[in-house]
């Protein structure tokens, strides 16, 4: 089996495996972790959210469908998703991106464009002028949360991507300069997921779509901060995980992911170039593009060197969410070796997760490594960011860029579609009605 198959036929199978843990009850739902052995009951308060619920299932329904038509049970999950997310949005009160009212629209709008209308029209009813009010456990009291995963950065990304008359006005919504993921938070996190990264992406793109020069003038200052806290040694780009380090989670001071490292951290200087920034301290932000993911190839992922060096394959903190950001990289690249460099580099996580895989009758699926745990095994994962969901759309896009070549299309999504070029875009239509009813 080539290369480009066993891809295709291992994120098939992943696929399978969690379209066969989906429930029904007041719409599609489904559990994030399947323990062997344990059927959960009842579905969780996130299982709408784009992290771990069912709109993430609606990239990889709009992935699957660049390749062949929908399967009826796949229309059917497909319309599912439109009718649970579009009956709850009046009385959501959660707003981000990916645990709210942002992500819903994602998905709304790859699945039946015009339907995220009712998700934005939500997002604006619930805006104050700090941002907006989050029910997450990030921290005390429910204060509007800064970063791009569940605070303003996030919603401001998706409610330019999902457009309307609304748009405009929530992307001029802010919350100070603060970066850190709320005013006071005793730590930073300052890569793309909690960040300064992620924020600044959130005001370079922002400010190119509202015409705000403000905005990208303090995305370039975001990035320069970076450089004061990172390290340029070894012609790369790291910034650390955590400053300072804190006692009550223990990680590796430099992590290499698309949440809390260089390869998400390489989206912030693809956003700085979309909005016409040239250089930040003295380099060309392409070339600081190319040094974060000259450290992550440098690195040794996706090789398991050390308990807690590389324990995740998902999209958020391991080998998926690297490899799309390769692939994303290999498909902007003017430089036919360099592109092929990358490639081969997405191919080789592509070639961990097909080792890694868990295959049976069900279909595939991964463990992820807790080291600090007896035994480290963790239960299998069915979401977009942290379970086969998420692994198995890299896995089909990784099959159709072999097959097809670098022009072939990208799934459109709110957090990095700056990263690739605009010919390339697509917001997949898998041909649901609005209204299901």
């Amino acid at each position: 089996m080539s290369g480009s198959e066993a891809y295709r036929d291992l994120g098939e199978a992943a696929w399978s495996w969690v379209l066969g843990q989906v429930r029904g009850a007041d719409g599609p739902w489904l559990p994030a972790e399947v323990p062997s052995g344990e059927t959960p009951q009842e579905p969780a308060d996130d299982r709408d959210s784009l992290y771990a619920g069912i709109a993430g299932l609606a990239p990889v329904l709009a992935e699957i469908g660049l390749s062949r038509e929908l399967s009826e049970p796949e229309q059917g999950l497909a319309t599912g998703i439109v009718g649970r997310l579009t009956a709850v949005a009046a009385e959501r009160v959660e707003a981000s991106l990916y645990d709210g009212l942002a992500g819903d629209a994602m998905a709304l709008r790859l699945l039946s464009p015009g339907s995220e209308r009712v998700a934005v029209e939500r997002l604006a009813d619930l805006m104050t002028p700090a941002g907006w009010k989050t029910t997450l456990d990030f921290r005390p009291g429910s204060a509007p949360l800064t970063d791009l995963i569940a605070g303003t950065a996030g919603v401001m990304l998706g409610a330019l991507w999902a457009g309307g008359v609304h748009s405009r006005e929530i992307a001029t919504t802010g919350g100070g300069l603060d970066w850190r993921m709320y005013p006071g938070c005793a730590h930073s996190s300052p890569n793309y997921s909690h960040g300064t990264a992620g924020v600044a992406a959130a005001l370079a793109i922002a400010g190119v779509a509202v015409d705000r020069p403000d905005f990208v003038a303090a995305a370039r200052q975001g990035a320069a901060h970076l450089l004061t806290v990172g390290s340029l040694d070894d012609d790369g780009f790291v910034v650390p995980h955590t400053i300072p380090p804190t006692t009550r989670r223990v990680v590796e001071p430099v992590t290499y992911t698309w949440c809390h490292g260089p390869a998400g951290t390489s989206l912030l200087f693809a956003a700085l170039a979309h909005a016409a920034v040239a250089e930040v301290g003295g380099f060309e932000v392409a070339a600081l593009r190319d040094r974060c993911l000259h450290s992550v190839l440098s690195s040794g992922v996706p090789e398991r060197l050390r308990p807690g060096f590389w324990d995740n394959d998902g999209r958020c903190c391991g080998t998926a969410g690297v490899g799309d950001v390769l692939l994303d990289a290999a498909q902007d690249c003017a430089d036919p070796a360099q592109a092929d460099l990358l490639l081969g580099w997405a191919c080789t996580m592509g070639d961990a997760l097909v080792d890694r895989a868990v295959r049976d009758d069900a279909g595939a699926r991964w463990r992820f490594l807790e080291h600090r745990m007896d035994p480290p095994l963790l239960p299998p994962g069915t979401s977009w960011m942290q379970g086969a969901a998420g692994i198995a759309a890299f896995l089909l896009r990784l099959a159709r860029v072999l097959d097809d070549g670098r022009t072939a299309p990208v799934v459109d999504r709110p957090d990095q579609w700056w990263a690739v070029p605009s010919r390339v875009r697509t917001v997949h239509v898998a041909d649901v009605p609005t209204d299901p009813a």
